[in-house]
């Protein structure tokens, strides 16, 4: 039960030490300072005990010591540990052989120093299973609980007591922010580093914290998921209760590599982790800054009923929020006849949104202009930007925001250095951020709405379609894996066929006879392709022949081969695909890569010869609802031309969220597929379907 790893009644510290600057005389120094009486479970007051253990000493400051947990007479239900990492194993051994079920691993030397330290974590984790221990780290800062005072990490500080939690999967960056957090006067409920992650990670403290009534806001700063679904079933749960703030580091090639060195961690793509946290509903922040904004303001604000509104003394600034607030795709609020009229009869300067009410308006009248804002209907949320112009008190007109924000979420701006800090402070006291940027404060309003709208979202249950998957076993099991890896083309259009997917008509033709009779067969004209697994891209070498009559089929077989012949061996050449000619429709392309973390990765996006220059694409993990399939459309750029522009008529829109949902099934079904492509679909008016004309596939082993 992970919550005897913030309320112990007995704590055992291994590796304490009277030596000053040692971890592991930090360590029982913040733990000894753990109060002697906190809450039981059933509301009574007990006593907290503190063993420290180091076979030199029979005590250690305040604490008796033993030589090891084996000899500690009472319970203990927490141990934390700060000894040399090859000495880990024998202690943990220890902790099982004493019941002690919940430890942090303080020490470093695990899989982040190498193959080596790798192997000791294994025998970690071995041992961990063997007693059914829940382990923190190893490589960790430890953990935190503000609201009982314990403070089981080697750091010198202790953070303000608050509702946010925070998870970090790097100890020196929640020192650093344990340290910012009492300059900032930003409030912390529980704090744990993470570190290797051996036994438990973020989702079991994301599990436990959904529970916590002492946190509003769950942040995590993360350089690698494991378990990526269950990291997206966990959070899509607690996100309905808990908005979920995470920022991912590791996010390019060299960003990577730094992690994997520091923790061992094995980054996944960008897009993978960007679309599972869409998805799951995680609330994504791309700086340190947007992370802690993000979370200060959530965890006073939920959601925004209503457009935004600003109030402001400055015009400059105003304009800047406005700004921000249209490319962000929020609304700024649109008045009502009687809110104008009481600004009009107030003389601002602008009784439109954002209100301007003048560089010589003082503090009342700032105060009034805001609460006839605050009370008009269609506003969700209030902007309030101040200069220090010379009639403006800043102090009351914080107590009008602090007087008015119960009505109304309001997000001061008050832009200034000393002039603003009393009124700044009096914020902090509420739990209530100050931003100098307006663009700060409409980006931490912009995290609330996508986390209202992700909250409030329910989607229909994927669909499922019935499938002869023996038909298309075989061709599963075609090769052996180094040539699947090369790609399976033409034989794949049998996947398609099986899973509903329409295509044209088309053979696989190895001598210039073939080639006519399957043209006879489909019917004039007819598209002609070379089939090779080291040519993809087969226009670019001119290997690709369209719109062929019946007295060029041959002519343009041999002219094919010779061209590929320049490319490839012509033992690599497989032969010619001969296919129905499809003319005129949209070039869309649907693709999947399968991600190391979270599975399938399915693309949609502008297709044809040009997917790779404008990269006009859409990422859901599958399997994919109906309303992602629809929503991945709906958000590429050239969803306008398939929607029909200047009198075009509307594509079959319906007819391209059936292949998805289709080639999301045949992702799911078949792991050993790696990757696919679609490419191009043509897709007609409303009402004609689609056709998936290429078709490439990758293969790997199975699952």
């Amino acid at each position: 039960m992970l919550d005897q790893f913030f309320n112990p009644e007995g704590i055992a510290v291994v590796g304490a030490t009277p030596k000053e600057g040692k971890v592991g005389n930090t360590l029982l120094k913040n733990i000894l300072s753990f109060p002697e009486q906190v809450k039981g479970k059933d509301n009574t007051k007990q006593s907290v005990r503190i063993y420290a253990v180091n076979p030199k000493y029979e005590k250690i400051l305040d604490a008796k010591c033993y030589p090891s947990v084996l000899q500690i007479e009472e319970g203990v239900n927490l141990a934390v540990i700060a000894v040399p990492a090859i000495r880990v194993p024998e202690v943990l051994e220890q902790c099982g052989e004493k019941g002690i079920k919940n430890v942090v691993v303080i020490s470093a030397g695990f899989k982040e120093a190498g193959r080596g330290g790798a192997v000791l974590e294994s025998e970690l984790i071995r041992i961990s299973d063997k007693y059914g221990l829940s382990v923190v780290g190893p490589n960790c800062l430890g953990i935190i609980n503000t609201h009982t005072g314990l403070n089981a990490t080697f750091g010198k500080a202790t953070p303000p007591e608050g509702n946010i939690a925070f998870l970090s999967q790097s100890g020196a960056f929640a020192l650093a922010v344990i340290d910012w957090s009492k300059v900032a006067s930003v409030g912390f409920s529980k704090v744990v580093s993470l570190g290797n992650k051996a036994v438990l990670d973020e989702c079991d403290f994301i599990e436990y914290l959904a529970k916590d009534d002492e946190t509003a806001v769950i942040t995590m700063y993360l350089e690698d998921i494991r378990e990526g679904r269950r990291f997206m079933d966990v959070v899509r749960q607690v996100s309905k209760i808990k908005p979920v703030v995470v920022m991912k580091s590791g996010r390019t090639e060299a960003g990577a590599k730094a992690a994997s060195s520091h923790t061992g961690s094995i980054a996944g793509s960008v897009e993978a982790f960007s679309t599972a946290f869409q998805q799951a509903g995680v609330v994504e922040a791309n700086s340190i800054t947007d992370l802690f904004d993000f979370s200060l303001t959530l965890s006073r604000i939920r959601d925004v009923k209503g457009g935004i509104a600003i109030v402001t003394n400055s015009g400059g600034p105003g304009v800047m929020a406005a700004d921000a607030i249209e490319e962000s795709g929020l609304k700024l609020a649109a008045f009502d006849r009687r809110t104008m009229e009481k600004l009009r009869d107030l003389h601002v300067a602008n009784f439109y949104n954002p209100v301007d009410v003048k560089g010589d308006a003082d503090s009342e009248k700032f105060g009034t202009a805001l609460g006839i804002v605050s009370a008009a209907e269609r506003v969700g949320a209030i902007i309030a930007i101040l200069s220090p112009t010379a009639p403006i008190e800043f102090d009351k007109a914080g107590d009008y925001v602090l007087e008015l924000n119960d009505k109304k979420p309001i997000i001061p701006v008050f832009m200034g250095g000393e002039t603003v800090m009393r009124a700044v402070e009096g914020f902090k006291k509420h739990g209530i951020t100050n931003y100098f940027d307006p663009v700060r404060a409409v980006k931490a309003l912009c995290a609330v709405d996508k986390y209202s709208e992700s909250r409030e979202k329910v989607s229909a249950p994927p669909p499922y379609f019935k499938v002869d998957r023996k038909a298309i076993k075989k061709l599963m099991e075609l090769r052996e894996r180094e040539e699947a890896k090369m790609g399976i083309g033409v034989e794949g259009f049998k996947v398609l066929e099986a899973y509903g997917i329409p295509a044209p008509s088309y053979g696989k033709a190895e001598t210039t006879e073939e080639a006519l009779g399957i043209a006879d067969r489909i019917g004039y004209p007819v598209s002609m392709k070379i089939v090779s697994p080291d040519i993809v891209h087969k226009t670019d070498v001119g290997c690709v022949k369209l719109n062929v009559r019946r007295e060029e089929v041959k002519e343009t077989f041999f002219e094919i081969l010779h061209r590929a012949e320049k490319y490839t061996s012509a033992r690599r050449i497989e032969g010619v695909l001969v296919q129905q000619m499809i003319e005129g429709g949209k070039e869309v392309i649907v693709g999947m890569k399968r991600d190391m973390h979270f599975g399938p990765l399915i693309m949609f996006g502008l297709g044809g010869i040009y997917v790779e220059v404008f990269k006009d694409v859409s990422f859901r993990i599958a399997p994919l609802s109906k309303d992602d399939a629809i929503e991945m459309i709906k958000s590429v750029k050239a969803y306008r031309i398939l929607r029909g522009v200047r009198g075009e008529p509307m594509s079959d829109i319906d007819s391209l969220v059936d292949v998805l949902l289709r080639f999301s099934q045949i992702s799911m079904d078949f792991p050993e597929i790696l990757e696919a492509d679609l490419n191009p679909i043509k897709v007609f008016e409303h009402g004609k379907g689609c056709y998936a004309i290429d078709f490439k596939m990758i293969m790997g082993e199975r699952k």
